[in-house]
C-alpha cells in the first residue's frame, strides 16, 4: 500500500480498477485546515491524464510495472516489432502505444517495454540518444548573440529545435523526455 503522502513522480499504484501513474504532485500545507497533495496522473492503459486532490493519508494498493530490456528491430506498418534480449522472443506492439519519445529511437536500440499484469501499455526509450542531423538549414555567420535556434531534421525522422553551429552530418545528443537538444555529441 501508498499513501498519497508518498507520492513522487513516476509512482504507480491502483484506483478503481485503473493503473495510474504520478505525472505530477505537489504537498500543500495551508495556513488554516488540513494539508493535501495535489496530483496530476496518468492512466497507463489509455493515456488519459487527470488531476485530483487526494488527502495526504489516502492508501491505494501500488501497481508493479514490469519494466523489460528489449531492442527495436524493425516496424512494419502500425506494428512495432521488439526482441527480448533474454529469449530472442519477437514481439510486435501497436504504434498508438509508443508515445511521442519513440520518435528519437533508431533500430537495433535498447529501449525499456513497460507492461502490467501482461499488458504492454508504454515503451520507454533512454533518457538520452545521439543521432545525425540529416537535414537543417546553414546559420549564419555573426549570429550567435542571442539563444537563437533552426528545425532540424533526425535521422529518425523527428524534428527538433537546434543551435545554429550545428549543421547537416553533425551528431547530436538528445534528452528523449522532452525531446530537447542537449549538446553535440
Amino acid at each position: 500500500m501508498i499513501t498519497a503522502g508518498d507520492f513522487r513522480n513516476g509512482v504507480t499504484f491502483e484506483m478503481d480498477g485503473d493503473v495510474l501513474q504520478v505525472i505530477e504532485f505537489q504537498h500543500v500545507k495551508p495556513g488554516k485546515g488540513a494539508a493535501f497533495v495535489r496530483t496530476k496522473y496518468r492512466n497507463v492503459i489509455t493515456g488519459a491524464v487527470v488531476e485530483r486532490t487526494f488527502s495526504p493519508t489516502d492508501k491505494f494498493p501500488t501497481a508493479f510495472v514490469e519494466r523489460k530490456d528489449m531492442q527495436y528491430l524493425y516496424s512494419d506498418g502500425d506494428l512495432y516489432y521488439f526482441m527480448d534480449n533474454e529469449t530472442y522472443e519477437q514481439i510486435p506492439i501497436n504504434k498508438n502505444k509508443l508515445g511521442p519519445s519513440f520518435a528519437f529511437v533508431k533500430e537495433n536500440m535498447e529501449v525499456k517495454v513497460l507492461s502490467y499484469k501482461g499488458n504492454v501499455f508504454g515503451v520507454e526509450p533512454p533518457f538520452f540518444v545521439e543521432l545525425e542531423v540529416v537535414e537543417t538549414e546553414p546559420g549564419f555567420k555573426g549570429d550567435t548573440a542571442t539563444n537563437a535556434t533552426k528545425p532540424a531534421k533526425l535521422e529518425t525522422g523527428a524534428e527538433i529545435k537546434v543551435p545554429l553551429f550545428i549543421e547537416t552530418g553533425d551528431k547530436v545528443k538528445i534528452d528523449t523526455r522532452t525531446g530537447e537538444y542537449m549538446e553535440r555529441a
